[in-house]
């Protein structure tokens, strides 16, 4: 089996779990390529075998490698988009840090989480990609994210307005700090927080969910991902800003932006020993109150 490794500086606290993780593909023959400056992070901490193999970028991946391994939290995990992109890589998370859906492998579980991977105890599970497009180029062309796009001021002070429309059809003119549309991946995220609905991973379903909203009255809506969402934005600065998962870019409020699903999805690893309902359960630590 070959297994690319992808991550970020981390906790010392999470050395040892690195070297574990490392040496379970070893003891496995798992044939390891690492993403290169995490390997440079790497190799002054952990011990690492001169067979490593190393990437930079995206096409060192194809053809060369059965799965993608990322190490941290789920912002890590958002990285490795950029990475995989449309190449059918499947991915999966080990959670170096707290709160983890996408990165849902415990640091515990390194050992039991490897030996599953390498004899096949897994399942696919395809996720919907969101798609930005407008009439510039955005985001060096990587303009798509697995969880949201994420339309906010720029400036600290007055609010903007964000007039919106769906499949041409006027919906509402957002008067807000911001707007966030989400995958169904995406809806425990930023949306969650935002008092967003979650909604199941095999929904075809967008969420709009607006950020401190000026008229407490606009709540969020759950729409089809067949549909088309376009944007105007107004407000008192001439710029504001645009966030795929993690990445921001600034924009002129004259660009022209609209929002679809992406023509290819994402393969996100799932060991037989999770699933989701228990995943949401342990994350939101539901049924833990026992006052009830």
């Amino acid at each position: 089996m070959r297994i690319a490794i992808y991550g970020r500086k981390f906790n010392d606290s999470a050395i040892q779990h690195v070297q574990q993780l490392i040496d379970s593909f070893l003891a496995h023959e798992v044939e390891i390529t690492i993403y290169a400056a995490f390997h440079a992070y790497l190799i002054p901490r952990i011990q690492l075998p001169d067979s490593v193999k190393l990437f930079t970028q995206h096409q060192d991946l194809l053809n060369q490698v059965d799965c993608l391994v990322s190490i941290g939290g789920d912002g890590t995990m958002l990285d490795t988009l950029t990475l995989v992109r449309d190449s059918g890589i499947p991915v999966i998370g080990i959670n170096m840090g707290r709160l983890g859906f996408l990165a849902s492998i415990a640091k515990t579980e390194i050992a039991t989480a490897v030996d599953s991977l390498v004899k096949g105890h897994f399942t696919i599970d395809k996720r919907s990609l969101i798609k930005l497009e407008s009439n510039i180029e955005l985001f060096n062309g990587l303009n798509y994210g697995l969880n949201d796009l994420t339309i906010h001021k720029k400036d600290t002070s007055s609010m903007i307005i964000i007039h919106t429309y769906l499949n041409g059809e006027f919906l509402n003119s957002y008067w807000a700090d911001g707007l966030i549309i989400a995958t169904p991946t995406g809806s425990t995220g930023y949306s969650l927080s935002c008092g967003g609905p979650i909604i199941f991973p095999s929904s075809e379903n967008f969420v709009i969910t607006p950020i401190s909203p000026h008229n407490l009255n606009v709540r969020p809506i759950i729409i089809s991902d067949n549909q088309v969402i376009t944007f105007e934005v107004e407000g008192r600065s001439a710029q504001f800003l645009a966030t795929l998962d993690a990445r921001t870019e600034t924009i002129e409020s004259t660009v022209q932006l609209a929002v679809r699903k992406a023509a290819f999805q994402i393969n996100l690893i799932r060991l037989h020993s999770e699933n989701y309902l228990g995943t949401l359960r342990n994350k939101l630590m539901w049924g833990l109150d026992t006052r009830n």
